[in-house]
């Protein structure tokens, strides 16, 4: 008897915690990851001397496109970027994929940064005189911004891209910054509450169960 109650109890905390737990790593939340550099590499409005850096995600549920760099043990904010999902870019199993050809002697410029899994890279967006160096240079096109952000300003910013001949164009017309296949996918407009439903009918119903073949057994 007492055995069977410890089934029952255990298999109700089970369809509990499967219905209201779900364990998620911070890392891949946030895309955290450690980047060294063997030489300074221009990003966005700065250069950073060759060393360790963090790379991450800002926690925010809504804007996932904007990239923190911290020092390599994480206490210290260096720069937050702002950046575009990028499509066209297909990993390669490498974090970081670089411009290859940069103005002058100017360290190589960062384009866009991958974590493992994401079939899109965070392109970083250049403020617009710098990136239509970039993009000349290249011969690739860049997003820029078209004014200086502030931090509250940061994911509210008008983008263009612009193109190795200069030109100005729409960032969603020169950049594929959705999948290919997002037309195609039916509109995600069912709720989690009938699953939730159903498990806790699920719920009652093995308790029940297990209450009857406790009545027969004893």
């Amino acid at each position: 008897m007492r055995f069977l109650k410890a089934v029952f109890v255990g298999l109700t905390l089970s369809l509990l915690v499967g219905m209201f737990f779900n364990p998620a790593q911070a890392d891949q939340w946030n895309k955290k990851t450690t980047l060294t550099f063997s030489q300074p590499i221009e990003i966005p409005g700065k250069v950073l001397p060759a060393g360790t850096y963090v790379f991450k995600l800002l926690e925010s549920p809504s804007d996932r496109h904007i990239v923190q760099i911290w020092n390599e043990d994480g206490t210290e904010l260096i720069t937050t970027i702002l950046a575009v999902p990028n499509y066209r870019l297909a990993p390669t199993g490498e974090t970081v994929i670089k411009f290859g050809e940069r103005p002058g002697e100017s360290p190589v410029a960062l384009r866009a940064w991958f974590y493992p899994g994401d079939n899109f890279g965070q392109e970083f967006v250049y403020p617009k005189a710098r990136a239509i160096e970039l993009a000349e240079a290249s011969k690739e096109i860049v997003p820029a911004e078209t004014v200086v952000p502030t931090e509250s300003t940061l994911s509210t910013v008008p983008l263009i891209a612009v193109t190795p001949e200069k030109k100005e164009e729409p960032i969603t017309e020169a950049i594929q910054t959705a999948p290919v296949t997002a037309a195609r996918e039916l509109p995600k407009t069912a709720s989690s509450i009938p699953l939730i439903g159903l498990l806790g009918v699920i719920s009652i119903g093995a308790a029940f169960g297990l209450k009857l073949l406790a009545k027969q057994l004893s």
